[in-house]
């Protein structure tokens, strides 16, 4: 009996492996990081009382954190930076999803101001976690002119991958030099994941360069054969990257990828999602999620966008609440398998800090946890199919809704959700496709109309058999 115990203790491990999948990877943890928008003539103009740069001639209060009129000041990135370091300081690796300068007419930076902008924060990443791999993209302000990425090289893609040559391989560079995106292999012994980051703003509705392309760059044809590798090679997969397809949230009908560009990226979704443990994305400035269905209707893919550090209110048309508190994001993972197990995100609250400062003197303020995702939302783990259950509260429980609503701007706006924007976020989370986003408004909003012709007609009625107006 003795062989055929010590054959089961040696076989223990791969039958836990096979019964508990991620049980011999464990669980990690990253960073998610996003949307920084540096101002750097936001203190020079708070001290003279001029509006800042980035506010677009917009008069407010401006803190010594910040203002929700404004792109980040430098304390306010260094205190994420603090922040980030004390919460965790020794991460697997960080995710960077760009827009690094801020909201100004191209006129007022250049080529030159653009590269100083991404170098700062290039710095300030690395000196708050020294040796760490950080795998970041490129935001649609991360260039000069902003949004005109082309598709080939260019003196910023090369520059870019200069300052990030520590975080890329060999392999990464001349892709990025030609393209601004590449793939790596996650870090650690024995890790089967690899991250595919991707030069999205190539598909962005406002890039000109590219609006007469069916693949810039290459990109579509080099993501299929990426992932084809990686089923093959038994890796699993994050793909990450700065526009997301889909639409905004806040906006109805916003979408930020042109339509043949939209529909390629879903279809490739769909036909490799087996591949693709989760998908991280920015832009934003909100924190939402949104859902990749089969064509025959099952959940198979997530994708999360993380809220900005920013606190910026855009001045997006048809925009209400439009800014933000500025918020960072831990992700818990299972190494093996990559599934997203859960996410916490931490925020500041910028009214109370600056109300809190003593003066413009250097104390740091606290960044508050927001709220853990398990907890929040009452799910065991982030999967597609427990994200699809978190979408089906929202759908039907107000109180869930409402939760997520103010999460959404990491607790700036907590106005309640009433039809309209409910219709505007349930749909956006739903639908990346753009018929069937415009099938969900349409069915949804009449529905809205509907209910609520019907309660009118329901209070008259009561009105009119109440005791009041009995004569």
């Amino acid at each position: 009996m003795q062989p055929t115990r010590e054959l089961l203790l040696l076989l223990l491990p791969y039958l836990l492996a096979v019964a508990l999948p991620g049980a011999v990877g464990g669980s990690g943890r990253f960073w998610h990081l996003t949307d920084l928008h540096w101002d750097p003539g936001y203190e020079a103009a708070a001290a003279a009382g001029r509006p800042c740069p980035s506010g677009g001639g917009r008069a407010g209060p401006a803190g010594p954190w910040g203002s929700y009129l404004c792109d980040a000041p430098w304390r306010l990135l260094r205190s994420a930076a603090r922040a980030m370091r004390r919460r965790l300081a020794a991460p697997d690796f960080v995710l960077w999803t760009g827009d690094d300068t801020p909201h100004v007419p191209n006129e007022e930076l250049g080529e030159e101001k653009v590269l100083h902008i991404i170098a700062n924060l290039t710095s300030l990443i690395k000196e708050t976690f020294p040796g760490t791999k950080v795998y970041a993209a490129m935001g649609n302000h991360d260039f000069h002119p902003k949004n005109q990425f082309p598709g080939k090289e260019h003196r910023i893609y090369k520059q870019t991958a200069e300052l990030w040559q520590p975080w890329l391989s060999d392999a990464s560079l001349p892709l990025f030099r030609a393209g601004a995106f590449y793939s790596e292999k996650l870090p650690g012994p024995g890790m089967r994941g690899r991250m595919v980051v991707l030069n999205t703003n190539l598909y962005y509705d406002q890039n000109d360069e590219t609006a007469g392309e069916e693949d810039p760059g290459g990109q579509f044809q080099w993501l299929e054969e990426t992932l084809t590798n990686a089923s093959r090679a038994d890796e699993m997969v994050y793909i990450v990257g700065h526009v997301p397809p889909g639409f905004f949230e806040k906006k109805r009908g916003k979408p930020w990828f042109r339509r043949g560009f939209n529909e390629r990226y879903l279809g490739i979704v769909q036909k490799h999602h087996s591949v693709i443990a989760a998908q991280f994305f920015g832009h934003h400035h909100t924190d939402s999620f949104r859902m990749f269905y089969s064509p025959t209707g099952t959940p198979i893919n997530v994708m999360f966008l993380a809220p900005g550090v920013t606190p910026w209110k855009t001045t997006l048309p048809g925009v209400s609440n439009g800014a933000n508190n500025p918020a960072i994001r831990v992700v818990s993972y299972d190494q093996d398998t990559l599934q997203v197990l859960d996410m916490v995100t931490y925020y500041l609250n910028l009214t109370h800090a600056n109300k809190m400062a003593s003066a413009w003197q250097e104390e740091f303020p606290e960044w508050e946890e927001e709220y853990r995702l398990t907890e929040a939302f009452q799910v065991p783990d982030g999967s597609a199919h427990s994200m699809q259950t978190v979408l089906q509260r929202l759908s039907r429980d107000p109180h869930y809704l409402q939760l997520y609503y103010e999460f959404n701007s990491a607790r700036y706006d907590l106005e309640p959700c009433q039809q309209e924007c409910r219709v505007d976020h349930l749909c956006a989370i739903r639908e990346v496709d753009f018929m069937k986003y415009d099938e969900c408004v349409k069915t949804n909003s009449s529905a809205s109309a509907a209910s609520s012709v019907w309660l009118l007609v329901f209070c008259v009625f009561v009105g009119f058999l109440s005791p009041q107006r009995v004569l």
